[in-house]
């Protein structure tokens, strides 16, 4: 085994600044010096001899002035020296002087005083010589009848290793500590025996877990976590035990500790897949998650629940426990009512939509009610994103739901209101019976809106939807209603005048010819007085919005009066009526155009909003049949034409999710019958305890051979040339937070090396773990050295280094081979996500990092390189694949992915073919690459640049 294989248990944090002491100096102490200098002087040899130093000559001195000492913190450094001091000779036998240590630490087991026999059994569970454990056994087995539980439990942990490390020296130990479990009255002895008896004889723990399984439920929590260990490990291997031990699982269910009823719960999945077990788990889950106070467990236990209903038979099961799932919401913490609505939504079914709803109302209203807090409207948006969902699924909840949403339409939350606005627009083109009672409720609400975005979005509705002569005109009485007194200019004018001071004069403007060309207006002069600063109260909504210069609600309402007014003359008989509803209509848009060239608002009206109201205006003023089409049937088309797209992309996805859900057997996969498996080839289901191990220490196993990309040697980056003395290479395995480099050292001399140490240093949010041990290589030898680092976000790091050795016999310096640098790919941290439009532009707005990077590639066509750019990124298109087919020459596109650390990256792709330069030119363009954090940004857009280019193969 290489120095760097050393087996060491203890990790002890050094002062790099401190200056190593001398062996003479440190002799002195440990032979004169008092009880403290002694203890210092101690800590500084072990802490020299973690990092390679030797120090032959201090272990007499230590043995001889230190080891007799009675001093508890002495006793225990002892300990630690003892098990990282070199205790054999170089050709592997056991040093004379352990023979002295050896009959110190029996007297140490035979010692009153309970503490120093404990940690002394800690200790011996370290050891890895047999010679020094053979004459401790008979005090170790006098150490099971201690009277203190430290000293018994200590005891068992000690028997347990040196049984499964060198069972000859002591045979009997199952039967030992089976004897000893059955008469002891200690939760933790009982469960170091118990463990130790599982993996040691199974048999035994099963036979005493056979005479207590009715007072299971009585044990202390930690024993019964191990019984529920061997329950799953016996049920895995010998899937004919479950019925014996599946109604302890149950009654494990009802455990007054948490951890064990998580772990029975996921046991039971494992073991039955019945009904009654799914339910019994899933309802022990719900609960965990209302009980347990702490964020991340309820999450873990959420994720449990997700992964119950990916299995299809289990979803049916789950489907029932709906409304439990719901009592999650009472949690303040908006990622576990995210995930929790989210699995309610999946789990919802004709059968219980209806509950579900009505809980869901009542939540909304509860939003209402409460003082606000960041994450409310958030919680308000979920809430309404979730009840639309619902409606449009089942289409006979949307009667009920409408009503209470339509009230958040004056909610002071944009985003909120937003929302409703989108579903209640999708309701009223989707659900044409419900179209009057959206009609009715909008009006209500629409004097109250506060948001001009939302304001907007309503008059779109009203003029699209109101199809009767009385809800024609209650738009018409709610428009005015809104913009106040007209004419608008002279009004307000008049307004101020009443309140102007007498040195304060109207002025008159140049006079100014208003939409002539259109014939439907005269000139007129535009007044302008300088207003006082007092904030107008008592405004109305639409009158403040234009005074406050946002003109493209001028232009919307023009639209919405068009339609209105087209359609009143087409249910209106009467010329009169019909020329009166006109010429209102006109004037409202005149009075308008008026107020956009007069200087009252703060900001001047822009010339797309004059063409706007003035092509309305020509529209009015001469009713012709073409444009009646154009504003009252084609803007209903592309709307259904959009929504139409956005249902089939849905329905798309969800059929990828149930096909990727389906258990697909194919025609020629073997069939195997339980009854003549051999216990070997059981691999119907992993060991869950293996894989969570597994997972813990990094080793995931992953499918290599599906995926050849994914194997090792892929991953394997020399870092020094074949002609140097000291080859090495390093295998880089990334799980997750860490990145563990494997370095394999190679002396390519025919000269020992010596103290050949691997140096690292980090570049970027990367940080190394550990210093890697020095290590001899003999002459044409190998040896494989671990290094970890820590990662912290999502950022290009660089590791780089030299291995630096001595060459024995030599007298020169050390010699020193510098390391090629290792690159960590940013991609293995960032993953394809998904965020709504409004999220993506609110992101797009906050995030204050910005890399442009300009196109530049050999590939000639523009979904191509998109599908590329989204390959090599990690990244996923957010823009729909309808509104991305077909060819016009450009592309624009939004890319959106996650890191694990929770950063988000967008990136707008617009790419062209300059046709000018022939079929064959490449792609040209600009990708822009937005993030909150400078390191995400610069790094996906280094990552972009790199793989812009497509290799030929």
């Amino acid at each position: 085994m290489t120095a760097a294989e050393n087996v060491c248990y203890t990790l002890i944090n050094v002062p790099m600044d401190s200056e190593p002491p001398s062996e003479i100096s440190l002799k002195n102490d440990l032979e004169k010096g008092d009880v403290k200098l002694k203890t210092e002087a101690l800590k500084k040899v072990i802490i020299m001899i973690l990092n390679g130093e030797k120090l032959p000559g201090l272990l007499m001195t230590i043995i001889r002035f230190v080891l007799p000492l009675q001093d508890h913190t002495i006793k225990k450094l002892l300990l630690v020296f003892w098990e990282i001091v070199p205790k054999t000779t170089p050709d592997g036998r056991l040093l004379q002087e352990m023979i002295l240590v050896c009959d110190a630490y029996r007297k140490d087991l035979q010692h009153p005083n309970e503490f120093i026999r404990g940690s002394t059994l800690r200790f011996l569970c370290k050891l890895k010589e047999a010679e020094l454990l053979e004459p401790l056994m008979p005090a170790i087995r006098a150490c099971l009848e201690h009277r203190h539980s430290y000293v018994r439990r200590n005891a068992v942990l000690a028997i347990y290793t040196i049984y499964r490390n060198f069972e000859h020296l002591i045979p009997d130990a199952p039967e030992l500590i089976h004897d000893f479990l059955v008469n002891e009255k200690d939760a933790s002895c009982k469960r170091n025996a118990f463990m130790m008896l599982i993996h040691a004889d199974q048999d035994r723990a099963l036979d005493y877990l056979s005479t207590c399984i009715d007072q299971v439920q009585t044990f202390g929590d930690i024993l019964q976590l191990v019984i529920v260990e061997l329950i799953y490990k016996v049920c895995h291997a010998n899937p004919s035990e479950r019925a014996r031990f599946i109604r302890c699982i149950y009654n494990l269910l009802q455990s007054s500790s948490p951890a064990v009823k998580y772990e029975a719960a996921g046991t039971l999945v494992t073991l039955s897949s019945a009904p009654t077990a799914i339910k019994a788990a899933a309802q022990c889950y719900i609960d965990l998650i209302i009980k347990e106070s702490d964020n991340n467990v309820k999450l873990i236990v959420l994720d449990r629940l997700i992964e119950l209903k990916e299995h299809p038979s289990h979803e049916r099961v789950l489907q029932d426990l709906v409304m439990d799932i719901l009592r999650v919401l009472s949690t303040p913490d908006l990622e576990v009512r995210k995930k929790t609505l989210q699995l309610a939504l999946d789990l919802v079914s004709s059968r219980n939509v209806e509950e579900l709803v009505i809980v869901l109302k009542k939540e909304v209203i509860k939003t209402n009610n409460v003082t606000e807090h960041e994450d409310t409207d958030k919680y308000r948006q979920l809430l309404v994103r979730t009840l639309h969902s619902c409606s449009v699924r089942f289409p006979d909840m949307a009667a009920n739901v409408i009503p209470v949403l339509m009230e958040f339409l004056s909610d002071n939350n944009e985003a909120a209101a937003a929302d409703v606005l989108e579903f209640v627009r999708e309701a009223i083109q989707r659900f044409d019976n419900l179209r009057p009672l959206i009609v009715e409720k909008m009006l209500e609400v629409f004097h109250a809106i506060k948001s001009v975005k939302i304001y907007r979005g309503a008059l779109w509705i009203l003029g699209e939807y109101c199809s009767t002569k009385e809800d024609i005109q209650s738009v018409m009485t709610e428009v005015r209603r809104s913009l106040g007194e007209i004419p608008i200019v002279e009004s307000e004018i008049k307004k101020e005048a009443g309140e102007l001071k007498p040195e304060e004069e109207v002025s008159v403007g140049p006079t100014q010819k208003l939409v002539t060309e259109m014939g439907t207006y005269a000139t007129q002069s535009a007044l302008s007085s300088s207003r006082p600063a007092k904030k107008e109260e008592d405004r109305p909504p639409l009158r403040g919005f234009l005074l406050d210069g946002d003109f493209f609600v001028a232009a919307s309402l023009a639209t919405t009066l068009t339609k209105i007014a087209l359609r009143y003359v087409s249910l209106v008989q009467e010329k009169k009526k019909q020329n009166s509803f006109n010429a209102e209509a006109m004037l409202l848009m005149a009075t308008i155009l008026h107020l956009g060239k007069s200087s009252l608002p703060k900001k001047p009206i822009t010339d797309d909003d004059v063409d706007r109201i003035s092509l309305c205006l020509k529209v009015l003023s001469e009713c012709s049949p073409l444009m009646n089409d154009i504003f009252n049937k084609e803007c209903r088309q592309s709307l259904s034409h959009m929504l139409s797209a956005k249902l089939e992309e849905e329905k798309l996805s969800q059929k990828k999710e149930s096909e990727k859900r389906n258990v697909t057997v194919q025609p020629d996969d073997p069939i195997s019958f339980m009854q003549l498996t051999a216990k070997n080839e059981m691999s119907s289901k992993e060991d869950q305890f293996q894989l969570s191990l597994l997972a813990a220490m990094g080793n995931t196993q992953r499918k290599e051979a599906a995926d050849p990309l994914a194997s090792k040697l892929n991953k394997v980056t020399q870092l020094t040339g074949f002609s140097d003395p000291v080859y090495a290479e390093a295998y880089v395995h990334v799980n997750q937070y860490d990145i563990v480099l494997d370095v394999l050292v190679v002396n390519q001399t025919s000269d020992t090396l010596q103290n050949c140490t691997l140096e690292l240093a980090t570049l970027g949010d990367l940080k190394l773990v550990e210093k890697p041990s020095p290590l001899t290589l003999a002459p044409h030898d190998f040896a494989n050295i671990k290094a970890n680092v820590k990662v912290a976000s999502t950022e290009n790091g660089i590791i780089f280094g030299n291995v630096v050795y001595d060459v024995s016999g030599a007298a020169s310096d050390r010699n020193c081979v510098v390391l090629s640098d290792i690159h960590i790919d940013i991609m293995d941290y960032i993953q394809p996500a998904s965020c709504t439009d409004a999220e993506f532009r609110q992101m797009w707005a906050e995030f204050e990092w910005e890399n442009k990077v300009t196109v530049n590639t050999n590939i000639i066509d523009l979904n191509e390189y998109l599908q590329h750019i989204l390959k090599s990124t990690n990244m996923k298109c957010l823009t729909p694949e309808k509104a991305l087919s077909g060819y016009c020459g450009f592309m624009a596109a939004n890319l959106y992915a996650r890191s694990i650390f929770g950063e988000d990256a967008l990136a707008n792709v617009s790419i062209e073919k300059p046709i000018h330069l022939g079929p064959e030119a490449p792609v040209t363009g600009h990708i822009r690459i937005r993030a909150k954090s400078q390191g995400m940004a610069l790094s996906l857009g280094d990552k972009i640049n790199l793989s812009q280019k497509k290799t030929s193969l």
